[in-house]
């Protein structure tokens, strides 16, 4: 079934719409700051998809293509930083949407990239992805495991759908957490009463990953709410300061990376 998706190319691109029939699966808050960001500043919470690039965490928060305004011309759109530029085309096919990406720097240019999406999903949704896969967990999980967290490590592993104990695929209600995990390969499936979101991305030669954000109204400490994220990825950490050799995607001697992610509701489950 086809997608309509709707973005906002004067406050960093955002996607603000994702719906098929009556479903609008993308969350969203009202954050009238958002329209005062300048490149740099700490990021401002909108919900719906943000193109999140070089890198999740750390510096610039959220990236910096958030905080500029995109241009656009029919299907293409893009975004000039500092060190790269980002472009994306975006096609309604007969399953959901297709964007192809392609993002220019330098040889060696080392980034992450996330398709930070925001899902407005009840507490009965279900994350399907593949079996066994390794997920990564981070530092504010470390209350909620059995074991001690080991001294210094940014993240630590486990398998897919409950690495060290922690099950992630079911969101559930609200419990006071918020908790972020990498899980290795490029595809899920997202399952909400009758409704399917199929998430996979696609490039060679780059890590491939989906991230998730399970805040059930744990984040931020001074007033939190709750915020669900399905996020595919390029690289296998939240921040770029984090990523080992192998753990981000890097511009090849071409001074390109090309890439596509598909969104759609025809939902072929991993195994």
């Amino acid at each position: 079934m086809p997608l309509d998706v709707v973005t906002d190319l004067a406050h960093g691109g955002r996607w603000t719409s994702l719906r098929h029939s009556d479903r609008e699966w993308l969350w969203r808050r009202e954050s009238p700051e958002r329209h005062g960001v300048a490149p740099g500043d700490a990021f401002v919470d909108a919900g719906g998809l943000e193109e999140c690039v070089p890198t999740v965490r750390g510096t610039p928060d959220h990236g910096d293509a958030w905080s500029r305004p995109w241009t656009g011309d029919g299907d293409a759109q893009s975004v000039r930083c500092d060190r790269f530029t980002l472009k994306r085309t975006l096609r309604t096919t007969a399953d959901g949407v297709e964007v192809d990406y392609v993002l220019t720097a330098d040889p060696g240019f080392r980034f992450l990239w996330a398709a930070h999406a925001l899902l407005d999903l009840s507490e009965e949704a279900v994350v399907r992805a593949r079996a066994g896969a390794p997920t990564r967990l981070f530092p504010e999980a470390a209350p909620l495991l059995a074991d001690p967290w080991p001294d210094g490590a940014p993240w630590t592993a486990g398998a897919w759908p409950a690495p060290l104990g922690l099950r992630l695929d079911r969101f559930g209600p609200d419990d006071g957490t918020a908790v972020g995990a990498v899980v290795e390969g490029g595809r899920c499936c997202v399952h909400d009463g009758p409704d399917r979101l199929a998430f996979a991305v696609e490039a060679e030669g780059q890590p491939l990953s989906v991230a998730l954000w399970r805040n059930l109204g744990g984040f931020p400490a001074h007033r939190p709410y709750r915020s669900t994220g399905v996020e595919p990825m390029l690289g296998r950490v939240f921040d770029l300061a984090d990523a080992g050799p192998d753990d981000a995607a890097r511009v090849p001697a071409s001074g390109e990376v090309r890439w596509r992610l598909t969104v759609g509701s025809d939902c072929p489950c991993p195994r």
